[in-house]
């Protein structure tokens, strides 16, 4: 849970996320029970608990995709760095100092681990594996065969860059090709929920009926289940690998 905080860049401690979202669950809670019952209650609660897993896990993509928008600019500083003389270490804290967030900050935490003795190259593994980036882990096999068989680093970055900025120029296309999908899929699977949670405010007594058999038990848990199967076969459709 720490880490993905930090990967979301929530500057929260776990206990402290912990609570605020046990707040807002609370809170929740008391406004369906106010409105309606224990039944919207229930719902409140669980739709704030997903609510906030689902946030923390977009946060997370988000600053993925911003950190791989940015590595263009990256590869195009680094090498102009290297150009001026500095070793690959000075040219990644120029980076840090250079960059926007995400970017900056895990340029800077590379820096950071590299001065307290850790092995240079897998540090830029860490953060090409934490960052689920296939472009920065070729920066950083670049880097380490370099620093193995020497030659001139700069006109490596050219290169490794031009593939990363036709990459990412794929990668927006893509983006912008299933935006459409995702947007079905979005009102596709928050449609059921914003029902349920207004008939459960407008006419309680119609959505009790479900509660009281055993049968509407099985209605209701099935249905769930097959909300969270077409979420997650939707998911699969519109994420596309290249």
């Amino acid at each position: 849970m720490s880490q993905r905080l930090e990967l979301a860049g929530i500057r929260r401690t776990v206990p402290e996320f912990t609570l605020l979202v046990g707040a807002a669950m609370l809170a929740g809670a008391a406004l369906g029970a106010a409105l309606s019952g224990v039944i919207l209650a229930v719902m409140m609660g669980a739709l704030v608990l997903m609510g906030s897993i689902v946030y923390v896990s977009v946060q997370i993509s988000r600053r993925r995709s911003a950190f791989a928008d940015q590595l263009d600019d990256l590869v195009q500083l680094l090498g102009s760095n290297l150009r001026a003389g500095h070793s690959v270490l000075q040219a990644m804290d120029s980076l840090a100092r250079e960059l926007d967030d995400p970017a900056a900050s895990e340029i800077a935490r590379v820096v950071n681990q590299v001065r307290v003795g850790r092995d240079f190259g897998g540090v830029l593994e860490d953060a090409a594996e934490r960052m689920e980036s296939d472009d920065f882990r070729w920066i950083a096999q670049a880097i380490a065969i370099q620093r193995q068989v020497g030659g001139n680093l700069a006109e490596v970055m050219d290169t490794v860059g031009e593939t990363i900025r036709e990459r990412n120029a794929i990668r927006r296309q893509v983006r912008s090709l299933s935006a459409e999908g995702k947007l079905s899929a979005y009102i596709l699977v928050g449609l059921p929920i914003a029902v349920a949670l207004i008939l459960q405010i407008i006419n309680p007594g119609y959505m009790t009926i479900l509660t009281e058999s055993l049968f509407g038990w099985f209605m209701i848990v099935t249905a769930v289940t097959m909300l969270a199967l077409g979420s997650f076969w939707m998911s699969r459709i519109i994420k596309i690998k290249f």
